[in-house]
């Protein structure tokens, strides 16, 4: 790719960048993303309430339509258009699809359409590596990983730029694509095995991680040892969830924004039925990342991470991926 073709280099027309998803990938390394997450945090910027729309399908599982805004002042304005369509996994194709369109803050110029389904994955298990980097313990080695898609795939190597990962078991309702992703995890040098039994599993690990559409409880809480981070991704509609309500009772309940307590099952649902209160989750990940809220209190801690994802984390991607720099400075366009 020459200087010309590079997603940084200006278009002397000022026609709009089309940004694939290998050079996407390729200007999101974790360690650049995880740092470039946390002072987007620290920095904060404009993220109103996205937009969310059920598409009724008749015979097949209902489909979501997020529209997912942000915006600095003088410095970027992005939206991610985002399709969920579960019945997709019947067809062997992928559930989620998204596109990220990044525009200039101050004139609203168009200026890069970025691929959002890479954006989007690494930056959800970027999110989630960043709260482990405040929730799990520093010698955290044993990795669970609950689902075995694209975003499941990644959730290991993420992991690794935090906490000392070796050992990694994957667990999926599918044995096969558990065997799959494991191997794929051999190749990448961690010590990884496909996991038959779930709850032996989970007993055994120093994190678990959830990357699944489920709407029944995966993960229960009786399973967990003292010390676990549980870490949940998956779900993010009000009858979606990966973990029971014993599970959300005995944890530290953290979130990446309060949403996640309208939002998410994992946490409406114990809500409703008196066995856990919104009051009583004990930060945000902004909060975290600012120091407002301490992290993991002692080794025995049981701790959860809870994400629906926020529009920053798009922004932030996005602005990374258009620039190849991670500093807030720039992402809220004061060097530009």
């Amino acid at each position: 790719m020459t200087s010309a073709d590079s997603p940084s280099a200006p278009r002397a027309d000022g026609t709009l960048r089309i940004i694939d998803a290998d050079q996407t990938r390729a200007r999101l390394p974790f360690a650049n993303l995880i740092a470039a997450l946390r002072e987007a945090f620290v920095a904060g910027c404009e993220v109103p309430a996205r937009h969310h729309h059920t598409i009724e399908r008749r015979g097949l599982p209902s489909a979501t339509l997020l529209l997912m805004p942000a915006w600095t002042a003088t410095g970027f304005l992005g939206v991610k258009v985002v399709s969920v369509f579960p019945g997709n996994a019947a067809r062997h194709e992928p559930a989620l699809h998204s596109t990220y369109l990044l525009s200039d803050g101050t004139t609203g110029r168009p200026l890069a359409m970025i691929d959002g389904n890479e954006l989007t994955g690494r930056r959800t298990v970027a999110a989630s590596a960043l709260a482990a980097s405040f929730l799990a313990r520093e010698d955290a080695s044993s990795l669970l990983i609950v689902g075995a898609g694209r975003v499941a795939s990644l959730v290991a190597a993420a992991y690794r730029e935090v906490r000392p990962i070796e050992r990694v078991t994957v667990w999926n309702t599918n044995l096969l694509r558990a065997e799959k992703l494991a191997a794929r995890l051999r190749g990448d040098g961690f010590d990884a095995v496909a996991a038959t039994r779930l709850d032996q599993a989970a007993a055994q690990a120093d994190i678990i991680t959830c990357a699944t559409l489920s709407t029944q409880p995966l993960i229960e809480g009786r399973w967990l040892r003292p010390g676990t981070h549980l870490d949940l991704i998956g779900g993010f509609t009000p009858t979606m969830r990966e973990t029971d309500d014993e599970a959300v009772r005995r944890a530290a309940v953290y979130v990446d924004t309060m949403a996640a307590v309208e939002e998410a099952g994992d946490l409406v649902m114990p809500i409703a039925a008196g066995h856990f209160a919104a009051s009583a989750v004990r930060g945000t990940l902004e909060m975290l990342c600012r120091g407002a809220t301490n992290g993991r209190a002692s080794r025995d801690q049981i701790t959860m991470f809870k994400s629906v994802g926020t529009a920053l984390e798009d922004l932030a991607a996005a602005a990374l991926v258009y620039s190849g720099r991670n500093d807030a400075g720039y992402i809220a366009g004061a060097s530009r």
